[in-house]
């Protein structure tokens, strides 16, 4: 079994279509069909079904597909590494974060990242927390920034808490909303704009508001974080918000929860069973040492603490 071998495979998987696959592949399509019937022969198994047109995974396909793309994963990350033992001149780091992270603290972290290692590439992937811990499960991602606690089903991650943040109910700024707190049960029967299925804060809103004994009404629903927020700013509903996603936007305001209030913690994750390439070490502690230093300084956004794994990197 080769590498070359088990990229046509997921090319022809994600395709659905061989020479759409050998196009991906930049490959002539007879070649691509031998590669793949080659492979078959050497697990003794078909792994696409070829009816009247349409090309199907077998169940020996579907099993091979999600080991396929980690081992092609694990295999460039390995070249990767290797490039990088002449020092960090080059490379890639692939990181994950949650909206509210790349609308708040991220992009100065990264720029911090880019001028001390200016020939690392950046691929930033924004996500709700649970689809960024099935990227980094498919060797998609070196490192995400996701929501703890992990679900039961997640994948064998190490975890490092780094912040904790609070939520807030989020209206336009002309609304009358003047009180220092909200009773989570004062938002029974109000409008609100509401994620999309899936994403944490989703969850959180709902759970939040059944434990207080009612359902939330939506009043637009299906939204990642800035269409959340312009719905509200242009008086649609009210949403619950990391307060740091607040900053730099005046025509917004954050109402923190009555005490104990809501909050949720921020770690930084990678897969245990593979370590961390150089590269992703190095954003690793700029990120830990950037958060450090604006703690220190009294910077991080109003609502934003740091934790002790977070203060590894104190200046």
């Amino acid at each position: 079994m080769q590498l070359q071998q088990l990229a046509y495979f997921v090319a022809v998987a994600e395709t659905r279509h061989f020479t759409q696959a050998a196009e991906r592949m930049r490959v002539a399509q007879p070649s691509l069909s031998k590669q793949i019937k080659t492979l078959e022969a050497e697990l003794g198994a078909p792994l696409f079904s070829r009816a009247r047109g349409n090309v199907t995974l077998t169940p020996a396909g579907e099993a091979l597909l999600p080991l396929a793309r980690r081992m092609l994963a694990d295999a460039d990350t390995a070249r990767r590494e290797v490039a990088e033992l002449a020092g960090l001149r080059r490379g890639r780091v692939r990181l994950g974060a949650t909206p509210s992270l790349c609308a708040g603290l991220m992009a100065d972290a990264l720029a911090r990242f880019h001028r001390a290692y200016p020939g690392i590439e950046l691929l930033v992937e924004e996500g709700g927390s649970r689809d960024l811990v099935r990227a980094l499960a498919r060797g998609q991602l070196d490192l995400a920034l996701i929501i703890m606690p992990l679900q039961s089903d997640d994948p064998a991650l190490v975890t490092e808490e780094i912040l904790r943040e609070n939520l807030v109910v989020v209206s336009p700024s002309s609304s009358r909303v003047r009180k220092p707190y909200l009773r989570i049960q004062e938002l029974r029967g109000q409008p609100m704009v509401m994620f999309r299925r899936g994403y944490d804060l989703r969850e959180a809103t709902l759970g939040a508001c059944r434990q207080a004994g009612f359902e939330p009404r939506f009043a637009v629903e299906g939204g990642e974080m800035d269409a959340v927020l312009r719905f509200v700013e242009a008086g649609l509903g009210i949403a619950l918000v990391p307060s740091m996603v607040l900053d730099g936007r005046p025509g917004l305001t954050g109402t923190p929860l009555a005490p104990p209030g809501l909050r949720r913690t921020i770690a930084i994750a990678h897969r245990k069973d593979v370590e961390p390439t150089r590269a992703a070490q190095a954003f690793r502690a700029t990120l830990l040492f950037f958060l450090a230093e604006a703690a220190h300084e009294g910077s991080l956004p109003e609502g934003v603490e740091l934790l002790p794994g977070g203060q590894a990197g104190r200046p």
